[in-house]
């Protein structure tokens, strides 16, 4: 969350513990109980990532993607990341189904931003 609400998520993020595999500067999007709300501010996640898209090396779909959203936020996208990040948001499914897990992981990603105070395209909440 930090990655995209900024450095208020940040230190409302302080003491809560982060998913094995995440780089210490950008906690997983729905790991922690912060928000862009509890800062007083709504952010728009989708203007943050193009940003952080437009100045990345590797041409990142995060739109469409839950491994480029997670690489373009500095966090681990492997299947074994991605199987622990579904674990902790309660994916009910095939953890070894990867597409049908990413597909969902995406959504449940998005949409825990939108929860937490960040405005995401209601065209990629559905």
């Amino acid at each position: 969350m930090s990655k995209i609400f900024g450095a208020s998520a940040s230190t409302a993020a302080a003491g809560t513990s982060q998913p094995a595999g995440t780089k210490s500067s950008a906690p997983a999007p729905a790991a922690s109980g912060a928000s862009a709300s509890a800062a007083g501010r709504t952010v728009d996640v989708a203007a943050v990532l193009d940003g952080l898209a437009s100045t990345n090396p590797e041409k990142l779909d995060w739109k469409d993607s839950i491994v480029d959203l997670m690489k373009l936020v500095g966090m681990d996208s492997s299947f074994s990341a991605r199987k622990q990040l579904a674990a902790e948001l309660h994916y009910s499914g095939d953890p070894n189904d990867s597409a049908s897990m990413n597909v969902w992981l995406h959504k449940e990603v998005l949409k825990k931003l939108s929860e937490n105070g960040g405005k995401v395209p209601q065209e990629l909440l559905r």
